[in-house]
C-alpha cells in the first residue's frame, strides 16, 4: 500500500459518507454475524492475531459495516473501539504502511506526519462533540437555549451556541499501546462503560500513560517516555471529574463513575 500526502488525503472525498452516519440515529437493525462488533472481533482476532488485530480495518476498511467502521480515505480509516471505554470510544488508524507499525512517540517525531495526524484527529473530535451533543444535550442545562431554538418552527437562521461538547472529547495516544498498529483514541471524558473493568483500563486513559496528541512531539526528557517507569498503571484511582482518591477500590469507583456521567451529561 501506497501512503499518500496530507494534501491528497484533504482533496479526494471520503470513500463512504459515515462522518453523517456517526452524527445520525442509528435505526434498529436484525442482528446477523457479519454486523455483530463481537463476531468482527474474533474474526479479525483468528485472522491477524490480538496485537495485529487493527491490520484488518487499514487494509480492507470497505469490507465492514458502519457500525464497525466509521469512514476511511487513502490516509486514514476510523473505527469504533470494540472495547469502548467510555460512551462514545473512536479510534483513527493511520494507513501510512512504515509509520502504522512504529510506536507512536517514534513515529509522530516526524513533523509533516504529526501535522496530518493532528489535522484529522481534530476534525474528527468535532465530529464526535457533534455526536455527543446528540446523544446528551437534551439532557444539559448549559444546551437548553440551543435545543429549544432547534425545536421552534422554522429555527432562527443562527442557534445559540450551547455547550462546547468539544471539551469532553480526548484524542491521544497510550504510552506503551497494546496494539501494534498506531492508532490515536478519540474518546468522551466519563469513563462510564461496562468495558471498563481493572485497573489498566481505567488508569491508561486517566493519568498521564494517556498523551494529548497536541502534546507531540514530545521533549526527549518527557518522563512519559517512559511509562513503565513512572508506574502510572500502578498508581490509586483517582476520579477523573472530582478528583477524589478511591485507592484500591475499583468496584467503589465503578458506582461512583455512574453517578459522575449522570452529573456530567445534565451540565
Amino acid at each position: 500500500m501506497e501512503s499518500n500526502t496530507g494534501t491528497q488525503a484533504q482533496k479526494e472525498p471520503a470513500k463512504r459518507d459515515a462522518f453523517t452516519e456517526l452524527l445520525s440515529p442509528k435505526p434498529k437493525q436484525a442482528k446477523h454475524a457479519s454486523s455483530n462488533p463481537s463476531t468482527t472481533a474474533t474474526q479479525t482476532k483468528n485472522t491477524f492475531g490480538f496485537r495485529d488485530a487493527l491490520g484488518a480495518y487499514i487494509t480492507k476498511p470497505e469490507s465492514y459495516p458502519s457500525n464497525v467502521v466509521v469512514s476511511y480515505t487513502d490516509d486514514f480509516v476510523v473505527i469504533h473501539d470494540l472495547f469502548p471505554k467510555s460512551t462514545l470510544h473512536l479510534l483513527l488508524l493511520p494507513r501510512d504502511p512504515v509509520k502504522s507499525r512504529l510506536h507512536p512517540i517514534e513515529a509522530l517525531e516526524d513533523a509533516e506526519f504529526l501535522k496530518r495526524v493532528k489535522q484529522e484527529a481534530n476534525r474528527l473530535r468535532t465530529l464526535a462533540a457533534g455526536e455527543l451533543r446528540r446523544k446528551y444535550g437534551k439532557y444539559s442545562a448549559q444546551d437548553k437555549e440551543r435545543q429549544e431554538a432547534m425545536n421552534t418552527d422554522p429555527p432562527p437562521e443562527t442557534l445559540p451556541e450551547g455547550r462546547n461538547w468539544e471539551q469532553d472529547i480526548m484524542c491521544g495516544i497510550h504510552a506503551h499501546p497494546s496494539m501494534n498498529h498506531l492508532h490515536v483514541h478519540v474518546i468522551s471524558v466519563d469513563r462510564y462503560s461496562d468495558r471498563l473493568k481493572h485497573r489498566k483500563h481505567y488508569n491508561s486513559f486517566s493519568t498521564p500513560f494517556f498523551i494529548d496528541i497536541n502534546d507531540f512531539p514530545l521533549a526527549q526528557d518527557d518522563p512519559r517516555r517512559h511509562p513503565d517507569r513512572q508506574g502510572y498503571l500502578r498508581r490509586d484511582f483517582i476520579c477523573w471529574r472530582c478528583g477524589q482518591d478511591f485507592k484500591n477500590h475499583f468496584t467503589e469507583l465503578k458506582k461512583h463513575l455512574e453517578q459522575e456521567f449522570d452529573e456530567w451529561k445534565r451540565l
